[in-house]
């Protein structure tokens, strides 16, 4: 379903009882996240969204943890439980396993070709709520309700945003969602990672002599939008198609004012400006979704060049740090929607979960049909030359009976299954730019471990025993006879 605007989507969460109005004074510094924390790491009937009403300093409310539980992801992508994203993407791609590296090649294209098949291709309007207000000459971020989020970050944080740049050689949007450090009222740093979209802008405006990338930071929205800029669809495709599906909408669309691009008409606020590749500063340090701090380093600097908005103004914004907290169920959502994704170059594949102590690229678990030897290996390289799962440090492969969301059942699978001599590939390449313990910044180790069983075919003589099982007439008498064991 499509939501109206930000405010249709806290309506739709205080209907549900999932939205606590908070009226008491709150600090933007460091209070707000600690309340937040402990909401999202407390007890679960107490873990809601929040909406802070009385910001010191500030009449803009401010909206955390709107995407903090499976329930509240689920509203906001208009689903019942985000199982049937799975299900919903499945029926709209083939998903036949191709035949052949070319037929492989082809199904790269077909998200694209099904998203724009359905009709909900981003439009344009010529007025939009989120240009109500207009500010240019005084324009500032100080007039936001910014947080700083931990007690040693750098600086204040912009955390929950669609970043909206344009490819300069190809004019191909790209939306992100990159942490922007506020330096003052006029300029702030872009922490896109070196894996990203927006860097590979800077990349090839670096190429083509072209100085400035004009970008545009949007808040709020339609939930899809917002969760969309998260999302790590395959190059070319525009994250805004993938949230007109989910809407059931298109997302329409007013030029914006001062740059060359276009911004969602129902976003609560546009930052416009420019992102300077030459003008590199020190960012940093962040406390990030890894549960530590990311250290200070150099990215590029976003130059404001205007500010618009709706009349009054809702601030969204998000918190990370140890799991779990609301990027895990962010998270949890990308997985399940790219669940399909996986099975078209890879149909052995039944299931996968990426934990929230994986912290997304740290561990995946996968249950698979296995077929040859090797197989579970197989699906490691498949895994990690398939987009940004090239950044995944360990990889677990289990057999298809297992339930890869029962993390007791997966490690009693791990630690009896495998050989550690035998059944473990350990490789160097790329991973994740956070990743502290890599030997060097953006490389370093992984591995792949086969928690299969094992047969003769895998080198495996001994023979391999069976599990545990009860009879199945036990069970049935059992069950019957329950009532009178009076347990």
């Amino acid at each position: 379903m499509a939501y109206k605007d930000l405010s249709d989507f806290i309506q739709r969460l205080e209907k549900a009882g999932e939205l606590k109005r908070i009226q008491a004074p709150v600090s933007r510094d460091l209070e707000i996240t600690e309340i937040t924390d402990r909401v999202s790491k407390g007890p679960a009937d107490k873990n809601k969204a929040l909406l802070f009403e009385n910001v010191s300093g500030f009449d803009m409310p401010v909206l955390i943890n709107a995407f903090g539980t499976e329930k509240r992801m689920a509203i906001a992508l208009g689903v019942n439980c985000l199982e049937e994203l799975p299900h919903n993407l499945a029926n709209l791609i083939d998903m036949k396993l191709p035949e052949g590296m070319g037929a492989a090649i082809g199904r790269a294209t077909e998200l694209l070709g099904a998203l724009r098949a359905v009709g909900l291709k981003p439009n344009r309007v010529r007025n939009g709520e989120c240009q109500e207000v207009v500010h240019t000459d005084d324009a500032s971020l100080e007039m936001l309700p910014v947080l700083q989020c931990w007690p040693d970050d750098g600086g204040r944080y912009i955390t929950l945003m669609q970043v909206i740049t344009r490819d300069p050689q190809t004019n191909q949007r790209n939306v992100g969602m990159y942490r922007v450090q506020l330096f003052d009222g006029k300029t702030a740093a872009m922490h896109w990672q070196r894996h990203k979209g927006g860097a590979e802008h800077e990349r090839l405006a670096r190429e083509l002599n072209k100085a400035l990338i004009p970008a545009a930071i949007v808040l709020g929205g339609d939930p899809a939008q917002m969760w969309c800029a998260s999302a790590p669809l395959p190059p070319g495709i525009d994250e805004y198609l993938l949230a007109g599906w989910l809407r059931g909408k298109p997302v329409q669309f007013v030029e914006c004012v001062t740059q060359p691009l276009e911004a969602p008409a129902d976003a609560e606020i546009v930052i416009e400006g420019y992102v300077d590749p030459n003008d590199q500063r020190l960012e940093g340090p962040f406390g990030d979704h890894t549960g530590f701090y990311t250290p200070a380093d150099y990215f590029p600097t976003f130059h404001v060049t205007a500010i618009t908005h709706r009349q009054n103004p809702i601030y969204p914004t998000t918190i990370v740090g140890k799991p779990p907290m609301e990027d895990y169920w962010m998270g949890k959502a990308t997985e399940r929607l790219f669940l399909p994704l996986m099975r078209l170059f890879q149909g052995e594949i039944v299931d996968v979960n990426m934990p929230a102590e994986g912290v997304f690229h740290n561990l995946i678990i996968v249950s698979i049909k296995k077929r040859f030897p090797g197989h579970p290996f197989k699906v490691c390289y498949g895994l990690w030359g398939l987009g940004l799962m090239m950044l995944t440090k360990c990889i677990v492969i289990v057999d298809h009976d297992v339930d890869v969301h029962n993390l007791s059942e997966v490690a009693w699978r791990v630690l009896g299954n495998v050989d550690w001599k035998r059944d473990v590939v350990a490789v160097d390449g790329p991973v994740d730019q956070l990743d502290h313990s890599a030997m060097r910044d953006s490389f370093g180790g992984k591995i792949g471990i086969d928690a299969t069983a094992k047969g003769p075919a895998d080198g495996h003589e001994r023979g391999w025993p069976e599990e545990i099982l009860m009879s199945p007439d036990i069970k049935a008498l059992v069950d019957q006879k329950w009532e009178s064991y009076r347990l």
